[in-house]
């Protein structure tokens, strides 16, 4: 069994934690990081058992910039 180290996007809905896996496109949640992370290790384990490829691109993180005016 091999090991793979995927990345974990976490944002917070109201009183849910939501992590997403770009690498692979799961989401999963839970009440604190810790459960979402969890949640979302079982649920991308899941998906690569039923859905196996040996090929993932990492997508590219960056950041940008956006202007507003202040109301």
């Amino acid at each position: 069994m091999k090991n793979n180290l995927y990345t974990a996007i976490i944002h917070k809905e109201e009183d849910m934690f939501v992590a997403e896996c770009p690498e692979v496109g799961t989401v999963s949640q839970g009440e604190s990081i810790e459960s979402a992370i969890k949640n979302l290790r079982e649920a991308t384990e899941l998906y690569l058992e039923e859905f196996q490829t040996s090929i993932f691109n990492h997508p590219l993180l960056t950041t940008f910039e956006v202007s507003t005016e202040n109301v």
